[in-house]
């Protein structure tokens, strides 16, 4: 595909992926993607992140098609995941007098991805660099979705760049949303889900951040080009990103596996204990479900509580499955515990604590074993174990 122009003398200079089918190892793209690049020719000439680097050899192609590449003065760097700066080492090859321009926060990453002496230019929000006839102004908007993470708006031309903030993983050679002609907005949804989804405070900082300026055409990272009901795009965003209603009453969700039935009565208990505190409760047999199904309501649930019994030396595999999966999802907060039935080892409710602990949830009571066949002494323990955790919810306990 050949470089085309978006308005004058801004032109997408990027590449097509349509077979790629995995992302990032966590996303799945039926639909492929596009790594899109930017390069705006004026008295100083600028480029806007670069491609992947398996596409180096055409991305170079397409900048001598427009430009002599000594002339490049900047190179902007909005984020430095591989497939935004995979090729600026072979950029900097043709474009030696380049300066890059980053976030303060994305020097380190930068020197980390050429491995060479580059002149860098860090910025801080709403810094400006004139290229001569336009301005470009530069937002700060850390975590979406790494720390280095910046947009870049060209105020005459009312293009916003925002880096991966409304991509979407979807490949059309037409590239411009009013022209393609297959739906991408599932695609578009989809990407917010797996990629932003979990900053989704930090979204609404850059929502706030964008809200007073003009945009007629939004150029991201990935997938179309959007230009046509602008506001439609923005105002998804603001919805999805919204703070959630507080839970009245707040909500528990348990899940749990049980080879033999032990495990599954320990659920039971600890439900009627978090019950008799005021929650609302849901046990989920987690080997009859599909995590990417319960996403949505493990983001919105209040605590999180998980039951395995211990098979060899270990957590079994569909409660290991559904903590897997939520790192697209923003837990850091919520109250958790662990517990399981148990034989000669019981490492599982151990290892559950600490994955809790490690991923930011708040673990307020030790987690439960029973051996073998609960007891009627430890279906009582776990009652209230149910409700101490409850309890816990209830207070809103501090780390």
């Amino acid at each position: 595909m050949k470089p085309f122009q978006i308005k004058n003398d801004i032109f997408w200079i990027g590449a097509l992926h349509p077979d790629l089918r995995l992302f990032d190892i966590i996303m799945r793209t039926k639909n492929g993607t596009t790594y899109n690049s930017y390069l705006i020719r004026d008295e100083k000439i600028a480029i806007i992140d670069t491609v992947k680097e398996k596409f180096a050899h055409q991305y170079i192609s397409h900048i001598k098609e427009l430009v002599d590449p000594g002339k490049i003065e900047y190179i902007i760097a909005q984020h430095t995941e591989p497939d935004h700066t995979g090729s600026l080492s072979s950029l900097l090859e043709i474009a030696p007098n380049a300066q890059i321009v980053c976030a303060k926060v994305a020097v380190k990453y930068v020197e980390n991805t050429i491995n060479r002496e580059a002149g860098i230019i860090p910025v801080e929000n709403n810094s400006t660099l004139s290229l001569g006839t336009r301005t470009l102004r530069f937002l700060s908007t850390p975590f979406l979705h790494w720390p280095d993470t910046m947009m870049t708006y060209s105020e005459s031309d009312e293009i916003l760049f925002p880096c991966d903030v409304f991509a979407s993983h979807f490949c059309d050679s037409r590239m411009f949303d009013d022209t393609i002609a297959r739906d991408f907005r599932p695609d578009f949804r989809q990407y917010f889900e797996v990629i932003l989804r979990p900053y989704k405070r930090h979204l609404r900082n850059a929502l706030k951040k964008i809200e007073p300026l003009t945009i007629k055409t939004i150029a991201p990272s990935h997938g179309p080009i959007l230009r046509k009901n602008i506001a439609d795009y923005i105002n998804c965003y603001k919805a999805w990103a919204a703070v959630k209603a507080e839970n009245k009453p707040k909500r528990m969700l348990i899940y749990y596996a049980s080879a033999h039935g032990n495990t599954e009565k320990m659920a039971n208990k600890i439900a009627e204990g978090a019950r008799s505190v005021g929650l609302e409760v849901e046990l989920f047999d987690a080997c009859t479900i599909h995590p990417e199904d319960h996403l949505e309501r493990i983001e919105n649930a209040d605590a999180l509580v998980f039951g395995s019994p211990t098979i060899n030396n270990d957590v079994v595999k569909p409660i290991w499955d559904i903590l897997t999966s939520l790192a697209t999802i923003d837990i850091k907060g919520k109250v958790g515990a662990s517990f399981g039935s148990v034989g000669w080892s019981g490492e599982a409710v151990q290892f559950l604590d600490d994955r809790l602990a490690a991923m930011k949830v708040k673990v307020p009571v030790k987690g439960l074993n029973a051996v073998l066949v609960p007891s009627e002494e430890e279906l009582a323990e776990c009652y209230t174990f149910g409700q101490n955790v409850a309890k816990a919810v209830a207070m809103d306990v501090k780390e």
